[in-house]
């Protein structure tokens, strides 16, 4: 983790209270680059103002890093005070940000010509795709499915569709198919390895549907973090105790990546 002050390249919102920013990080270089280049799944800790107000930085995954520019991409969308202050920054200002943070997206265990299936729904979908990135250069067959609350709020559909196969679900039917991300997936199909990122609900309900297969999956967990770096205890997550015996893991330090079957939703 190394702090570092970012510059706004752009600021815009895309879609219903969702906003696309990208900042250059000038810090990057041969020396720190390990540290400082992000993998697919983490995050990063941006400080809001120079006030207390609010006091407690705003965590945002990564939904992209060009390495040759050096510039982060995340989506965030618009809850209260600190992402609204946010999407108000112009392009050039400066904001102080610490990451890239948690442990990321396990993609080792994905081999060339293997197939992977992707299921974001809402907010959770943005990091998906850096890893869908990553994993296409792997030559992975990779299948993306999105899940959306109505049109006005999807992103990305597009972007994730030139890079391969991708459905798309809608709750009210006003884009793809009316439902959730699961009706999209096919009794015949299936995949070597999946990733999720999401709502609960939707987790959880890939949990119930795989649990008991022999398949290999990982999730994402939003939750609300103090410190971001593991000192404080502010987003813990319950685990099967026979995986770890305290029962439970920080999201922020130790994932937010977890074994789907690891976590206790």
């Amino acid at each position: 983790m190394i702090p570092f002050m970012g510059s706004i390249i752009q600021n815009e919102q895309i879609a219903d209270r969702i906003y696309r920013i990208v900042i250059e990080n000038t810090t990057i270089n041969e020396k720190n680059q390990k540290q400082m280049i992000p993998k697919p799944g983490q995050f990063y800790y941006i400080r809001v103002n120079d006030t207390t107000d609010p006091l407690l930085r705003r965590p945002i995954s990564i939904q992209d890093f060009d390495g040759k520019r050096n510039h982060i991409k995340m989506l965030y969308r618009t809850e209260g005070i600190g992402t609204t202050q946010i999407s108000q920054k112009k392009i050039g200002e400066k904001l102080d940000v610490l990451g890239p943070l948690g442990n990321g997206f396990t993609i080792e265990d994905a081999e060339e010509n293997g197939s992977v299936l992707l299921l974001g729904g809402g907010i959770g979908i943005p990091p998906l795709y850096y890893l869908k990135k990553e994993l296409v250069a792997k030559k992975v067959q990779v299948t993306t499915l999105l899940g959306y609350q109505t049109l006005s709020d999807s992103f990305l559909i597009d972007e994730f569709k030139a890079l391969g196969e991708t459905r798309v679900a809608s709750m009210d039917g006003s884009i793809g198919i009316k439902g959730t991300v699961l009706q999209l997936i096919s009794e015949l199909e299936k995949w070597d390895t999946f990733y999720a990122v999401g709502p609960t609900g939707m987790l959880k309900a890939i949990q119930q549907k795989w649990g008991d297969t022999a398949i290999n999956g990982y999730v994402s967990l939003e939750e609300r973090m103090g410190c971001g770096v593991g000192a404080c205890y502010g987003c813990i997550v319950k685990v099967d105790p026979s995986i770890d015996k305290k029962g439970y893991k920080k999201v922020c330090s130790d994932g937010p990546v977890f074994s789907f079957r690891e976590v206790i939703l």
